[in-house]
């Protein structure tokens, strides 16, 4: 198995150069996906969840956690499903270990990397079983964990008033806490409505790094680790 391998596309045959990324594990060391040269990528046509997500476990302390599948965007307009070793691509349950420190990032360039980046975040607040939300938010992405409800708002607008109570009513609906991720911030009328219902609410930077906006986001923020 190897981590750069060459990727033909499905579509015009192209061959491209794709090397595996790698993201930070809990002890410190970086992991990647073992690649298997001897498969073929395959053509992504539709996603669900559970597909979009594989298991990495860690060569120096074992722990294995959940990454995002590899994926190739081929000048073609394809995107290629790159092929992993089988025995590293089986789903990761609740993973066993430390939580991982809130200042492990991704880099953020697309609504997955957001994703990616709120639910790195989470596993240093200690909420190891992140899903997708049964019930989808009416924009964004919803995540939950048990006692927690979480929308990722990979959109270029600030959030608004109706998107802060719409996720305070289903977390009440849950008897959960909701947590808000943003790329692009909130408006004024958004943050001050959060505060009244004491909604934690950050933003995600470029770097994937998730800071807290306000009073309840930054005493939720002092209990990561």
């Amino acid at each position: 198995m190897s981590g750069t391998i060459s990727v033909c596309c499905t579509a015009c045959g192209r061959r491209h150069r794709y090397t595996a990324p790698s993201y930070p594990c809990a002890c410190g060391a970086p992991v990647a996906p073992e690649l298997d040269p001897r498969a073929s990528a395959t053509a992504v046509t539709h996603r669900t969840w559970d597909e979009e997500w594989i298991g990495v476990r860690c060569a120096a302390c074992g722990t294995e956690s959940r990454w995002p599948r590899p994926e190739l965007g081929c000048p073609c307009g394809t995107v290629l499903c790159v092929p992993v070793d089988p025995a590293a691509a089986g789903r990761a349950g609740r993973t066993p270990g430390s939580r991982v420190p809130a200042h492990r990032t991704v880099p953020v360039r697309t609504a997955r990397d957001a994703v990616t980046a709120a639910v790195l975040y989470l596993r240093g607040l200690g909420h190891r079983d992140v899903r997708r939300a049964d019930q989808p938010p009416l924009s964004g992405i919803g995540l939950a964990a048990p006692g927690l409800v979480v929308q990722v708002d990979p959109t270029v607008g600030p959030a608004s008033v109706r998107d802060v109570e719409c996720l305070w009513l289903t977390a009440m609906a849950e008897s959960a806490l909701g947590l808000y991720f943003s790329l692009a911030g909130y408006t004024e009328d958004a943050r001050a409505r959060a505060d009244l219902l004491d909604l934690p609410l950050f933003v995600l930077d470029p770097t994937g790094v998730s800071r807290p906006v306000n009073a309840p986001a930054v005493a939720l923020d002092a209990t990561a680790g």
